[in-house]
């Protein structure tokens, strides 16, 4: 996720602006992308805020399976398997944390001594 979000960040922004339009996305939106890709995948590391990140990276997978991969099909050229599964991890983080060795994990250990 961090390496889409960079792409978008690294010279694609205006690509993304003036595609969400036409897909009936407002363009000011293609922060928030940017935000749940990079930023998102960011926390997901490090394993902080990692529910919050989750989630934000789950939408942001489905509106794009939804709007610009549902057509192509599964597999191939501009399929959703890969969007598919990040989304999939994505669920699976948002129910089960970042474990043990994240910040998240490491603050709710000290919480319960």
């Amino acid at each position: 996720m961090i390496a889409h979000g960079w792409q978008k960040i690294a010279g694609h922004m205006h690509g993304i602006m003036g595609m969400l339009p036409h897909l009936g996305i407002p363009a000011w939106m293609g922060y928030l992308v940017v935000a749940a890709e990079f930023g998102g995948g960011i926390l997901i590391v490090v394993g902080f805020l990692t529910r919050f990140a989750a989630m934000a990276i789950l939408i942001d997978m489905l509106m794009a399976i939804l709007k610009v991969h549902l057509k192509n099909g599964l597999t191939g050229q501009g399929g959703f398997e890969f969007p598919m599964a990040c989304a999939a991890i994505a669920f699976s983080l948002i129910f089960f944390g970042s474990g043990p060795i994240g910040i998240d994990g490491q603050r709710g250990t000290k919480r319960a001594r």
